[in-house]
């Protein structure tokens, strides 16, 4: 037999968390067909000695609903290591949609999740209606890695109430049941799950609540009933639970997604786990409400992020310190070259440090209120605001912050942060770790990495282009917890393949991927474990309309291969695409076989 591609000499970690071993690897037709001896020649072999061979990384949590209609890369995703990516979540999403509708999920995807409107605008082909008619329309276009699609609450809502979909209306039982068939008819079509939203930080561009944030259990709980009969999909939620508005919310909003859990029909489901300054202890709620589902018999799941959740601000990004004082919103229409000459002047940069910003939220503003709580409350917070150099240390101690840095230079918070922004150009990034980090360290993180309902998620891809870049997630899992960190226990490197892999293809139920055995789907990656980072994250403006977004190089990758293809090669991404739409139905019949 003569085999498309070999892969000689790897040390495999098969995603079973089981202990590595050495084997050569056999691929033809798209499929795994040997691991152990190879014989036979094969039209490519790739020599993998010194590397490690793992089965592609599986991502839970992207937002590619729009990138993925006009770009075949799915960058940044793509250069770590990701070659099944889940999209959907949150809430949010493009289908079902009617025409009429259009500008209002472009807003509501804008404001969620930081996508350029104008990007979306002109790269959103919009071939479609229904969610089936979606699926049919990613079918239509190869792209570097398989892409799986989740129904958002928000635009279902949208699409069965109209403008009663506001935050505040109440679904009637018809709304609910057609919201329900809806979700029914796109996982006949292969659709792997429903995803809700609940989260007070989410608003449209237009600074509204999501259509979404506020439905009753009654209404969840009908949608979700959905699965039931059903052999496929999984269920998802995001929620704050309140506790901005109603320190005490927790067991009312608690009990909304227990109802929406036990009407799916034992589906699985996943929520997003992170610990909030505001509610430092929440995530251990969380984790116990889990705990308690799954002693019940419930299929649950934590997504939870390697490292701290956090943003980047910067003349070039979404938010920066002074874009609400009035003497810089004076010259924000400038070209980045020309605001950073002017701030540059030492007349320019008093007139604003005695300045006050104004009030970045409220109504018509995307802007969410801890914005302005972060601006109000800066001399604390810039004791957790970091600068990153190309070899980013993500868990840097409090003693290298720009507010510690400010201290020992005997000036304001607000000068240093003011002279950090104008350097190197106007280019400079300041890291911002909003969630995960309210120590001052990883132990928390560790704590929920290791929990055993965890999975790997939350790292957006595709999303909050212009203030996040953790689709770097996978890389960092690998490089860090398992080699780099020092200020606590690491990962071994078995588990952490096993969580990127195996886990995750569980949760979803996609049974043709996330491990390495024959029969299975060729998706590999082929890792010098000892040059394995990730790189600085960079702005580029290459969406549609011009619109910038930031990207992060991995450093490390030998060969990703997608269904026997090699879609990156020595870092690079290659002219391959032999990504698909995965039918989460169809995957699980020929698993089967």
């Amino acid at each position: 037999m003569t085999h498309d591609l070999k892969i000689t000499g790897g040390l495999i970690h098969d995603g079973s968390g089981s202990a590595p071993f050495k084997a050569d690897i056999a691929i033809a037709n798209g499929r795994i067909v040997a691991v152990g001896e190879a014989p036979g020649p094969a039209r490519e072999t790739i020599d993998a000695a010194g590397c490690i061979v793992t089965p592609g990384f599986i991502d839970a949590h992207t937002h590619y609903d729009g990138q993925a209609t006009w770009d075949d890369r799915l960058e940044p995703s793509i250069r770590h290591g990701v070659t099944t990516a889940v999209m959907g979540n949150c809430g949010v999403g493009f289908a079902p949609v009617r025409a009429s509708d259009h500008d209002r999920l472009i807003r509501l995807m804008e404001g969620v999740e930081d996508i350029p409107g104008t990007a979306l605008a002109e790269g959103l082909p919009w071939n479609w209606e229904s969610f089936p008619d979606y699926m049919d329309a990613l079918d239509a276009t190869p792209r570097t890695m398989d892409i799986a699609a989740m129904v958002g609450h928000d635009p279902l809502r949208v699409y069965v109430m109209n403008e009663r979909a506001s935050f505040d209306a109440q679904a009637s039982a018809d709304e609910i049941a057609r919201m329900r068939d809806l979700v029914g008819e796109a996982l006949d079509a292969g659709a792997i799950g429903f995803s809700t939203g609940r989260s007070d930080l989410h608003r449209t561009a237009d600074g509204e609540w999501t259509p979404a944030s506020e439905a009753t259990a009654r209404e969840l709980a009908g949608i979700a009933s959905a699965f039931r009969g059903r052999d496929h999909g999984v269920i998802q939620a995001v929620s704050d639970f309140d506790l901005q508005r109603d320190p005490d919310s927790f067991p009312a909003e608690w009990s909304v997604i227990e109802a929406y859990v036990k009407a799916a029909g034992g589906r699985p489901f996943s929520i997003s786990v992170m610990q909030r300054d505001f509610a430092p202890d929440q995530w251990r709620q969380i984790l116990k409400g889990l705990e308690a589902l799954d002693a019940e018999g419930y299929r649950v799941r934590a997504q939870v992020a390697p490292r701290a959740i956090g943003v980047f601000l910067g003349l070039q990004c979404t938010f920066h310190p002074f874009m609400g004082y009035p003497a810089y919103k004076a010259i924000a229409h400038l070209p980045l070259d020309a605001r950073v000459r002017e701030m540059a002047r030492p007349e320019f940069k008093a007139q604003l440090l005695s300045e006050k910003s104004d009030t970045l939220a409220g109504p018509g503003s995307s802007v969410p209120p801890i914005a302005d709580m972060l601006i109000e409350h800066m001399e604390f917070v810039a004791s957790k605001l970091f600068t990153l150099t190309d070899d980013p240390d993500y868990e840097q101690p409090l003693d290298r912050s720009i507010g510690a840095r400010a201290q020992a230079r005997g000036v304001s918070v607000w000068e240093a942060l003011y002279d950090t922004v104008i350097a190197r150009e106007g280019r400079e990034l300041i890291y911002m770790p909003i969630y995960n980090y309210t120590e001052g360290d990883y132990a928390n993180v560790h704590a929920m990495l290791t929990h055993r309902l965890a999975i790997p998620g939350l790292s957006d891809g595709g999303a909050h282009v212009g203030t996040v870049c953790d689709a770097s997630f996978p890389t960092y899992l690998l490089s860090y917890w398992t080699r780099d960190r020092t200020r606590g226990p690491r990962i071994e490197m078995a588990r952490a393949v096993q969580m990127l892999t195996g886990d995750v293809a569980d949760y979803l139920g996609l049974a043709d991927r996330g491990r390495i055995r024959p029969g299975l789907k060729a998706d590999l990656n082929i890792i010098d474990p000892n040059r394995l980072r990730v790189h600085a994250p960079y702005l580029v403006q290459d969406l549609p309309a011009g619109g910038q977004r930031l990207l992060q190089k991995a450093e490390g990758y030998r060969a990703t291969i997608v269904s026997g293809q090699v879609v990156v090669r020595e870092d690079e991404v290659t002219d391959a695409r032999p990504g698909r739409l995965v039918r989460s139905g169809q995957v699980m019949a020929l698993a089967a076989e």
